[in-house]
């Protein structure tokens, strides 16, 4: 028994091992570790749950089996059964710490690691993540032919030949198909490209471990380059995170995560601090997420991220948004609407309580033009329900328009983070609370190292931001390809000036060495500020810039944008493109070299 100094109470713990979990055994100790959970659940009071610091291994057999319907995973089609495979299951669980004194669960087969379900003031520290066998398979380029690759199988990617295709093992799953990522360790930078044992005609084995991939012609890469493949069904997740409040992860290691990465859906308040979410270095694996490192759906309170490292993902570091549910009908009440899940990756989940305010939304101008208040939810099917609000619908609603949930948008910090090996963006956000993304290093994202996005026909992910501040950050080599460093960029088909999706981003004092063209890509923005950064171009950015006739700043129908302070090296005039806008939408410093040019639509 421990005592809670600041409020002076008896604080219970709960040692794995004295539920039979016997550490550094290879046994599995998946129910002896739920059991110490459920015990340490069901006592009011601070608690601790206890692990001896060791290996604990964790095997399907005797995990739980719980359906969740999560945001951004897989459809219907993809994924007919939902059930979760959950290592470690807290289900309304409050006043407690799982501490790992630096433990290491292995996980063994498709599995979501933990699941906190309805908890409350909860903190999970000092612990690692990994899979005996990750999902995500691994190969080394060692030569290169005409017609052919040789390459060197990672150790933790077994697999088998047959009828000359390559088709890759798993405890419980094989795979011969999939999406792609190449590695370059030079570098340090991943890219998608197509899956090189799908293209090939042949495979065979030169010695254990050594493969020969034949194409009709081999596929441009380079020695050393590593091929990363996965299934792409998001059949689990790294974490999930549902109807929790007051959560804080501290010094946790997530070495690899099949499916969506950390999810946090209908949750308030999430802290995460020094987090390491990349392989282990003696691993020799070049990736650690199967898809998203940290996604977050739906949210209210603040979501902190500080001090972490993200390194080694299939998509994007940190995704926050809400989600559109577009109309699909009005109910016989005046006052009742019927709305609709619309990407197939998105349904099944809760978006919408009794109480919560609600905003209606022009599909084709993403901006609000009516807000209730919902007064009750009824469940039609996991994809529709009917919402009645608390006045009458709007006469203006059209075809195709969506609803917003107000109330489950959150405030976010993102803070002193290190991205690195990211084939998309490092952080998307739409929310409308204030955002600040400060004193981070994005490193060689292939995409923006910031998206600033909302739709309504694609991903459906809300909703419009509102104050955000973007300052401070170190920015290396983001936007390899066509994407600009910083990229606001609302899916709206109905443009003015006058009609702002987003508003109020400033983008400060911020240290960007290009590796293309462009800086700043924005759509539909007001009171849009661009100051004080120091904007340096490498070799490649150059030779590039030499060859791309894009603006270093494109503006599209924005309005209320200051360009001042900045330092720019380009060695000619910067230059803007502003369309569908005029002289008053812009405003630029007397000392800046920027060359506005104004262009019709």
């Amino acid at each position: 028994m421990q005592t809670n100094k600041a409020e002076n109470e008896p604080i219970a713990v709960f040692r794995v091992t004295d539920f039979g979990a016997r550490p550094d055994t290879g046994e599995d100790a998946t129910k002896a570790i739920q059991s110490a959970i459920d015990a340490a659940s069901a006592v009011k009071g601070p608690v601790i749950i206890d692990f001896p610091q060791g290996r604990y291994d964790l095997y399907p057999d005797h995990a739980s089996k719980e359906v969740y319907y999560v945001s951004n995973t897989a459809s219907e089609q993809e994924n007919p059964d939902p059930t979760k495979t959950i290592g470690l299951l807290f289900k309304g669980a409050s006043r407690f710490s799982l501490e790992g004194n630096g433990s290491l669960l292995l996980f063994h087969g498709k599995m979501t690691p933990l699941v906190l379900d309805g908890c409350a003031d909860a903190e999970i520290r000092n612990l690692h993540i990994d899979y005996a066998r990750p999902t995500i398979s691994e190969m080394r380029i060692t030569a290169i032919g005409e017609r052919h690759w040789d390459v060197e199988v990672h150790p933790d990617s077994p697999y088998m030949l047959q009828d000359g295709k390559l088709i890759w093992t798993g405890e419980g799953w094989t795979c011969s198909e999939g999406p792609a990522q190449e590695y370059d360790p030079c570098s340090n930078r991943t890219w998608r490209v197509p899956n090189p044992a799908v293209l090939a005609s042949h495979v065979e084995e030169i010695e254990t471990g050594k493969l020969r991939l034949s194409f009709p012609s081999a596929p441009r890469t380079e020695i050393g380059h590593v091929f990363q493949t996965r299934d792409g069904i998001r059949d689990q997740v790294g974490t999930l995170i549902v109807a929790c409040r007051n959560i804080v992860w501290r010094n946790v290691g997530m070495r690899y995560m099949h499916g969506l990465g950390i999810v946090g859906q209908l949750s308030e308040n999430l802290t995460f601090d020094r987090l390491r979410l990349a392989p282990h270095p003696s691993s020799g694996r070049t990736a650690a997420a199967f898809a998203d490192f940290m996604h977050f759906s739906a949210n209210r309170g603040k979501i902190a991220i500080t001090g972490s490292v993200f390194e080694g993902a299939h998509d994007d570091a940190i995704n926050v948004h809400g989600t559109h549910l577009r109309i699909v009908g009005k109910a016989e009440a005046d006052r009742s609407i019927r709305v609709r899940f619309m990407h197939p990756q998105s349904y099944g989940f809760p978006a919408f309580q009794q109480g919560d305010v609600v905003d209606f939304i022009s599909a084709s101008k993403l901006t609000p033009y009516a807000t209730c208040t919902v007064v009750a939810v009824s469940p039609i099917s996991l994809r529709e329900m009917e919402l009645t609000l608390d006045e009458p619908l709007p006469e203006n609603m059209a075809e195709g328009d969506v609803i917003e949930n107000v109330t489950w948008t959150p405030e976010v910090h993102i803070q002193g983070n290190h991205f690195k090996r990211i084939p998309t963006r490092g952080v998307l956000v739409t929310t409308r609370r204030k955002v600040i993304i400060e004193d981070n290093l994005f490193e060689g994202t292939q995409m923006s190292a910031v998206l600033i996005a909302d739709d309504a026909a694609s991903w459906f992910e809300s909703g419009m931001v509102q104050d955000v501040h973007v300052r401070g950050n170190r920015i290396i080599s983001c936007g390899e390809g066509d994407e600009p460093v910083i990229f606001i960029h609302p899916e709206n088909t109905v443009v003015s000036a006058g009609s702002p999706v987003h508003c109020n981003i400033t983008i400060e004092g911020n240290d960007i060495e290009m590796a293309g063209p462009q800086l700043l890509n924005a759509k539909s923005a007001r009171n849009l500020i661009l100051s004080g950064n120091r904007i340096t171009f490498g070799d490649r950015a150059a030779e590039k810039s030499g060859m791309d006739r894009k603006a270093h700043v494109q503006l599209l129908a924005c309005s209320e944008v200051r360009i001042t302070n900045n330092a720019f090296d380009s060695g000619t005039a910067a230059t803007v493109t502003a369309v569908s806008m005029t002289e008053e939408d812009v405003m630029v410093g007397a000392a800046q070299p920027f060359v506005v040019t104004f262009r019709g639509k």
